[in-house]
């Protein structure tokens, strides 16, 4: 009998791209939460559900490997759980489709581990649609564990499962090492590859067994990786499907973003009209509070527009072509191809791109693609870009109807774009030297995704972005609404700002900043610019004493003033400076906390800093020769 007063912990173990995720999430029917499995710097997500008996379990939804000897940070995951033994009990997906490589990943697991297990054979639809037909009563005598068939994206077989696992958990305990005899602990390369050929042997012997009909290829997905494959033509599709991506993540997302941004500025309203709040209440409120909140859900359009594609793409099965089709381009500067999806998750936020290097196999070539990353134009810099640009750069026709604003900003994110490729060599070649490795990925078979699970995943990964970026944004706003705000100006003062700690930190940066063309106001508003970028405009409001009630006036009014203030070389050199500045706070915590290492966040804050500086005086030295002023 099942304990009723404690939580169960069982393990989601399985293959990648065999429907894991999509089970947990029908599985559990609730959000996920982020969980670190104790002992391992990578992150899984976790979940409660109910066994039949009323007994609470939480299910871990471990990274997905195809085998326990890990090639990435994220497979070592499973064989770190499966050595420390700590759940009560595990489910195994593996993919019905790919039934010899099922077996020996099964035989794998279930040889290292005397916990109760539960197979569910994912994606039976689709095997039996091809003609495969497995005796799964055999199976599961031949693997002494239960054998479920199931289908989770259309929920078939999910109320046996919970079943199933209660039932193997109420029963003996299975023997670790049963299927191929006890092992020593420590083996020599020799007895290595002796159990490696043990493990095949048994597979096939199983699968010989159990299988009663071998099915058929799957042509469909041949067909269309004839021209998605194409070294021509699949680069087409690829240029093509990233394009509407960034057209729909920018264009789409522009009206919640204005609703968000107006939303908030209307609360802030509200709250500086009540008159009968003290004043310091009213700003530490509306300026402090609700403007750090709303600079980070303004973003959050842009978020979930990306990652909605990007998860559907994944699923559909065609990212793992574009990473494939991305490998030898990106390899020519010293990157491997799994790069390619967390520099495509960096522009709309840097810190989902950096946890997507998790999927990169070797520990030089995650550190690589993380120190590159903040190279890529997150959409935090959008709204300084379209500012700057608006003051300083004349929107003139320059061809068919493109104008010069539109290509200047699409050069901006060239520019990120080169300097992250050519980052990356100067890493790979002088500092990170190794062999890139051979790309090893799965071609999964294509299939429409499950709406339900994208939006389970895309519910997540906003969550996770808010909690992480919103926390660490709002503390600092609210720090920076201090140094602004005290100590408090005399009465009647022109410009308050210039009496409070903000402007002495300005002033005290202005000579290391003035050959880029920063006074000390630019110095002043550049500083809460390392909790979000989009926090420059509003620094700049602030600095310059533009408090016009509307939002979209104030912006435009401080257009024009930094227009008449500033020269066209200080203008281009800030511009220039937002391409390279060091990373907000957020994703440097980020780092951090992925590759467990001071060093590296130093090493970045340094190499963007110093690029970013050298850029920006070049830009100004430049200009200022040329315009002669």
């Amino acid at each position: 009998m099942l304990p009723q007063d404690q939580t169960l912990h069982i393990a989601l173990v399985g293959t990648p791209n065999a429907g894991k995720t999509a089970l947990f999430n029908t599985l559990t029917a609730s959000h996920q939460r982020v969980a670190n499995y104790s002992g391992v710097t990578v992150e899984s997500a976790e979940a409660d559900f109910y066994l039949p008996s009323g007994t609470r379990a939480t299910l871990v939804d471990l990274p997905g490997a195809y085998s326990l000897r890990p090639y990435t940070d994220d497979e070592g995951v499973l064989a770190h759980a499966l050595k420390q033994n700590n759940f009560d009990a595990l489910v195994i997906v593996v993919d019905a489709t790919q039934p010899e490589r099922a077996i020996r990943f099964l035989v794998e697991v279930l040889d290292a581990t005397d916990r109760p297990a539960v197979v569910a054979l994912n994606m039976a639809d689709l095997a039996q649609a091809r003609g495969f037909e497995l005796d799964l009563k055999k199976l599961s005598a031949r693997l002494g564990v239960p054998v479920i068939s199931t289908v989770a994206v259309k929920k078939q077989g999910m109320l046996e499962l919970p079943e199933a696992i209660e039932s193997a958990m109420d029963s003996r305990r299975r023997v670790k090492g049963a299927l191929l005899g006890k092992k020593k602990e420590h083996l020599t390369p020799k007895e290595v590859s002796h159990e490696i050929l043990a493990f095949y042997k048994k597979a096939d012997e199983i699968l010989k067994e159990v299988l009663k009909k071998k099915g058929r290829p799957d042509t469909q997905s041949a067909r269309i990786d004839y021209f998605v494959l194409h070294p021509v033509w699949g680069l087409f599709i690829l240029m093509l499907m990233l394009g509407i991506t960034f057209q729909l993540m920018f264009n789409l997302a522009d009206y919640p973003m204005k609703f968000i941004s107006q939303s908030f500025d209307s609360m802030g309203n509200y709250i500086n009209a009540m008159h009968e709040l003290p004043e310091m209440l009213r700003s530490f409120l509306a300026d402090g509070v609700i403007a750090g909140v709303g600079g980070t859900l303004v973003f959050l359009p842009q978020i979930i527009i990306l990652f909605s594609l990007i998860l559907f793409l994944e699923d559909f099965g065609f990212m793992s072509r574009a990473v494939f089709l991305m490998d030898y381009w990106m390899g020519k500067v010293g990157l491997h191809g799994r790069a390619f999806l967390p520099l495509l998750s960096s522009y709309a936020c840097n810190i989902p791109g950096i946890l997507a290097t998790r999927a990169i196999e070797t520990r030089r070539d995650r550190i690589i693609t993380t120190m590159i990353i903040p190279l890529t134009t997150c959409s935090a810099r959008v709204p300084v870009y379209t500012l700057l640009i608006a003051a300083f750069i004349p929107n003139t026709n320059v061809f068919l109807g493109i104008k010069l604003q539109g290509l200047v900003m699409l050069g901006l994110y060239a520019v990120g774009a080169l300097s992250a490729f050519i980052a990356g060599a100067v890493f790979q070649k002088f500092f990170l030297r190794g062999k890139r490795p051979p790309l090893l990925i799965e071609l999964p078979s294509y299939k429409w995704p499950s709406l339900l699970s994208l939006g389970k995943g895309l519910v997540y990964r906003a969550e996770l972005f808010v909690k992480r970026v919103g926390t660490v944004i709002l503390a600092l706003t609210v720090l920076i609404w201090v140094l602004v705000s005290f100590p408090k100006a005399p009465e009647g003062a022109p410009h308050p700002v210039e009496y409070s700690f903000a402007a002495k930190l300005g002033h005290a940066i202005e000579p290391v900043m003035r050959p880029l063309g920063f006074d000390w106001k630019i110095s002043m508003a550049m500083i809460p610019t390392f909790a979000a970028r989009e926090v420059m405009i509003s620094a700049l409001s602030t600095v310059y004493a533009v408090d016009d009630v509307d939002k979209s006036k104030k912006e435009e009014k401080l257009s024009e003033l930094i227009k008449r203030e500033w020269s066209l070389a200080t203008g281009l050199s800030l511009l220039v400076w937002f391409i390279f500045a060091p990373q907000c706070i957020s994703t440097l915590a980020t780092v951090k906390r992925e590759l467990q290492s001071n060093k590296w966040v130093v090493i970045m804050v340094s190499y963007l800093f110093v690029l970013a500086y050298a850029a920006a005086f070049l830009t100004h030295t430049i200009v200022t020769a040329i315009m002669g002023k």
